[in-house]
């Protein structure tokens, strides 16, 4: 009982910082200071921290790797996204991009925060260690994604600021170009791995578990078809040297396909994956 209520305890103190770094990312573009944008980053770090605080107490009440609840599962999507952006922090200084990261993180936990604690995500045939690892890795590698997506977002719009000599005052608030790109370049160097793994586990279960139809699932068609679109982006990348805008528009295009195979399949179509 005492760390239950720990967990919520720690879950609510990283619910609150999420939107106070939220608030301070959205004002600092508004007031044009970047010290504001890096306070909110230390406030994003401490949300960062109790959060990781609620899966400790987490994995140690329960069975949480096998069978996550829907609440574990929202705060392990802003987990990881607010993971993969911070640790890009210590590769290139790109304050500012938490104004388009931070609100995601912040939905995340809002999602989390509208589940009913306990209620289990997965049915009880899919509570396994192959579905586990499927959710994860895939979890993970799509934060990674995300960040790309909004990187190439914020290099599509300073692009065109900077060639309509728009920016101002704002030219010294927001990162470079050459820093962007170097994030879009990392995000899909580890997520097309990790992505890959989580699909394989899944892959790998489907065929002992379901045997047939799981092919012809829509989600898996949407999800393999933004798979295909991220590997075919990093081989551009590395083998044929695509950079800049034309990368920055196409990573958020393939982004938008994933955001489809969650959204609007779920809505249209009848899923294998409707516990999600």
């Amino acid at each position: 009982m005492i760390l239950t209520d720990l967990e919520l305890l720690s879950f609510k103190i990283a619910l609150t910082l999420c939107a106070a770094s939220t608030v301070g990312y959205l004002f600092s573009l508004l007031v044009k200071q970047v010290k504001l944008a890096k306070f909110s980053t230390w406030i994003l770090a401490a949300a960062f921290g109790f959060l990781t605080v609620k899966f400790l107490f987490v994995i140690i009440n329960s069975s949480w790797f096998i069978n996550p609840d829907s609440r574990d599962f929202f705060s392990l999507c802003a987990w990881s996204v607010c993971a993969v952006y911070l640790v890009l922090q210590f590769k290139t200084k790109t304050r500012v991009l938490g104004a388009f990261i931070s609100p995601f993180i912040l939905l995340f936990m809002i999602a989390a925060a509208g589940e009913e604690a306990g209620r289990a995500l997965r049915p009880q045939n899919l509570q396994n260690w192959l579905t586990a690892v499927h959710l994860l890795w895939t979890i993970i590698g799509e934060a990674f994604f995300a960040i790309a997506s909004c990187a190439g977002i914020m290099f599509i719009i300073q692009n065109r600021l900077l060639k309509n000599k728009k920016l101002g005052g704002m030219i010294r608030l927001l990162p470079s170009l050459n820093d962007l790109d170097r994030i879009n370049h990392l995000c899909l160097l580890w997520g097309f791995p990790l992505v890959s793994v989580g699909i394989i586990a899944g892959v790998v279960f489907a065929q002992i578990s379901w045997k047939t139809g799981w092919l012809i699932d829509p989600k898996i068609i949407w999800t393999f078809a933004g798979w295909i679109i991220y590997g075919f982006l990093l081989h551009q990348r590395l083998a044929i040297g695509w950079k800049g805008y034309r990368m920055a528009v196409f990573s958020g295009a393939a982004f938008i396909i994933l955001l489809l195979s969650y959204g609007s399949v779920r809505l249209c179509f009848s899923t294998l994956h409707n516990f999600i």
